[in-house]
């Protein structure tokens, strides 16, 4: 006797659905619960597209959002950075008081460790993430997915501007523009900067912070003045090159107080005195910042407060699925003025 079997159709998912109607999965998401946020025109369109293709709900994802716990993921890309123990430590303290577990993850800025991460809190039933990208993170994927499960994201400081939810960011542009603009002012006139990746946004703020300071003062930037460089190590090993040359700079404007540290290495040991000769700002106001001989001027980031701001704006999202309340915070800086600018 010949057995035949029929062959199902691979059930549709909201991304499919997200991706042949040009909209993001999270619109899916809420326009097939009738939400008021998203246009009649786009439900419409949506309900009827889910029908004519026999869409059905994810029961894994049913399950998740049926049986999800009060724990939180929160994703760091170095536990070691003064910057993010900061941050945990306001989401940890905001957290215990509103009921709120939290599971600490490290991605050690590596794309797929993140992805590991985001997969084990999916498994885990998480109710909510906090996360900042990894280094070399540029698909984003993964973070669809816990929107497809209605696992509500917050970005903080390394943010996604692709994917339409929750963003805590330091003001990192005017903190840039502030610090450059002070080394103009005490009397700098070709200030290097020493940047992260440009595909990361506070890269792209940054820079472009020293760069608007620079131009308002009318001072060029050619391509050599900017060199891609966020470790103390590779710090130590590209100044004294730079240092050799006729044009040297005056001033040096770093991404992060490791990379200013290195520098401030490199300067004295091919014995330029600073801040006489050559000045040096960091970003952060870590225990770097403090801790170097003369102490650093840097831009301080406040990441406590990123910490608050992230978890109240997450637990909202969690408590109150159609809150409309703003789901971005700015977080101002300050400059912190000490010995390695004059």
């Amino acid at each position: 006797m010949k057995l035949i079997f029929a062959m199902s159709k691979p059930q549709i998912t909201i991304k499919d659905i997200a991706r042949e109607l040009g909209v993001s999965p999270s619109t899916v998401s809420r326009a097939l619960k009738n939400n008021p946020d998203i246009s009649q025109e786009t439900r419409d369109l949506i309900h009827k597209y889910a029908k004519e293709h026999n869409y059905k709900p994810n029961a894994l994802a049913l399950n998740l959002r049926t049986s999800r716990s009060n724990t939180i993921g929160v994703i760091v890309p170095q536990l070691i950075h003064h910057f993010f123990s900061c941050v945990l430590s306001g989401i940890e303290e905001t957290a215990a008081k509103a009921g709120y577990n939290i599971l600490i993850a490290q991605s050690n800025e590596r794309y797929d460790q993140e992805v590991k991460i985001v997969h084990s809190f999916l498994a885990g039933h998480v109710c909510g993430v906090i996360t900042s990208l990894a280094k070399d993170t540029s698909n984003y994927d993964h973070y669809l997915e816990l929107i497809e499960n209605n696992i509500p994201i917050v970005f903080y400081d390394r943010i996604c501007p692709n994917i339409n939810t929750g963003r805590v960011v330091v003001d990192d542009y005017a903190g840039s523009f502030a610090a450059v603009e002070y080394m103009i002012q005490t009397g700098c006139k070709r200030i290097f900067f020493y940047s992260a990746d440009i595909h990361l946004e506070i890269s792209k703020n940054r820079k472009n912070g020293y760069l608007d300071a620079m131009r308002k003062y009318k001072i060029p930037v050619d391509d050599s003045m900017i060199k891609l460089c966020d470790t103390r190590e590779y710090a130590i090993a590209i100044t004294p090159d730079i240092l050799e040359k006729e044009d040297r700079p005056d001033g040096f404007f770093a991404i992060n107080d490791e990379t200013a540290s290195g520098i401030l290495y490199a300067c004295k040991l091919m014995g330029f005195r600073v801040p006489e000769e050559i000045s040096i700002c960091g970003f952060t106001d870590g225990a770097i910042a403090q801790n170097t001989d003369p102490k650093l001027t840097t831009v301080e980031q406040h990441g406590e407060e990123v910490g608050k701001s992230a978890i109240h704006l997450l637990i909202d999202k969690i408590e109150n699925e159609e809150s409309n309340k703003s789901s971005n915070k700015i977080v101002r800086t300050n400059l912190v003025v000490r010995g390695t600018t004059k």
